[in-house]
């Protein structure tokens, strides 16, 4: 890893100076896809999806391992969220396991795999659907956060989209003629906002009115409003969901609207496997990093990622690692730092400890059936 840190710095930065959006990754996908075919995988472009890629090294029949990038960029500010430096991890875990595969005798595969889309469109479960995790024995991945936290526990999350369907007409002359569409929006949105006091700790709703009509001199015919709902697993989501169903339709009854609701699963929650995280732990502390005592941080569960998914169909871990800035993630001046040559020796640590954790289950592989096992509990648990 610290032969190529340069390079690895270059192949950051590019990414980090052209921003793109969620599916649009071409550039993010052409420079990464270059750099690991130069560094000896096997490369196959547009796995799938459009800016997707898988590179490959090693041989079959025996322990399957799969490293995750993610590229895309956030609209308005850029990498604020650091995807800069998790493609960088990943591109850079991959090149170590492939160093240390190189020579043994006993069968390892190696995959990179890139994820579009991780900010809005959950590139990941087109992926997953598509097969592409079927094989795989575990999957790892590093993201940023504000503190460094092993186990960090996201939320499953559905996209609710909301359309209410009234009569237009003119406010100050015949209003009785119209059915305002607008008022069953707002009547949602209070709706909701009254039942987040009866709401567990854990379960989440925050939405917009996207659509509030066109006009002032006209009562709106149609509106629209979109929710996030989350929760700590699938099951708890489908409770919430059922409540703000009836907050939806109740509005609907009130105003005398027509009402259409499509709610829809886009990352399921993360399952951070013990025995990687474990082996995880050991490895970054050994490189210096002290992952956060407090335990206000690492009990939290917040956020959504589509890498979820990925641990519901595999083992996987998912450590989040910070940067020297008290700068929030998801704003211009996390932004900023991600793009700091000050970010590298972070960033290379986490790559070298995923590394180091790849490596420890290729050398143990008893390990393995622990890992498995634990899998499966985790899944019946959920």
């Amino acid at each position: 890893v610290q032969a190529c840190a340069s390079d690895l710095y270059d192949l950051s930065q590019e990414i980090w100076k052209n921003p793109e959006l969620a599916f649009q990754e071409h550039h993010a996908h052409k420079v990464l896809t270059d750099f690991l075919e130069k560094q000896g995988f096997r490369v196959d472009r547009h796995y799938k999806l459009e800016t997707a890629f898988r590179a490959v090294y090693g041989k079959e029949g025996g322990l399957h391992v799969c490293v995750i990038c993610e590229y895309d960029a956030l609209p308005g500010i850029g990498h604020g969220c650091g995807h800069n430096l998790i493609a960088e991890v990943g591109v850079a875990a991959g090149i170590a396991i492939k160093a240390a595969i190189q020579d043994l005798k006993q069968p390892v595969k190696l995959t990179v795999m890139g994820t579009p889309a991780e900010e809005w469109g959950s590139g990941k479960i087109f992926l997953i659907k598509d097969g592409c995790f079927k094989d795989v024995d575990f999957a790892m991945m590093a993201h940023l956060f504000t503190f460094n936290v092993s186990r960090w526990r996201c939320l499953a999350i559905v996209t609710g989209e909301v359309i209410y369907k009234g009569v237009a007409s003119h406010p100050a002359y015949q209003t009785w003629e119209g059915t305002n569409a607008l008022d069953a929006a707002v009547l949602c949105y209070n709706n909701i906002s009254v039942l987040r006091q009866q709401m567990r700790p854990h379960h989440q709703v925050h939405g917009i009115i996207q659509n509030g009509g066109t006009h002032p001199d006209i009562i709106p015919s149609e509106t629209k409003l979109i929710f996030y709902l989350r929760a700590h697993s699938e099951t708890e989501l489908k409770k919430l969901e059922k409540r703000v169903v009836g907050c939806v339709e109740a509005a609907a009854l009130a105003t005398g609207c027509q009402v259409e609701y499509n709610f829809k699963t886009d990352a399921s929650n993360l399952i951070q496997n013990n025995t990687l995280a474990s082996l995880y732990e050991r490895n970054a502390e050994n490189l210096g990093v002290t992952n956060c005592p407090d335990k206000s941080v690492t009990g939290a569960i917040s956020g959504s990622t589509d890498m979820g998914n990925v641990t519901h169909v595999v083992p996987g871990i998912h450590p989040m690692f910070a940067l020297p800035t008290d700068a929030s993630i998801h704003s211009r001046h996390f932004t900023e730092e991600a793009g700091k040559r000050e970010a590298q020796p972070y960033a290379l640590n986490q790559a070298k400890a995923l590394a180091m954790t790849a490596i420890d289950v290729i050398c143990q592989s008893q390990l393995m059936d622990t890992i498995r096992e634990e899998f499966k509990q985790d899944l019946a648990n959920d």
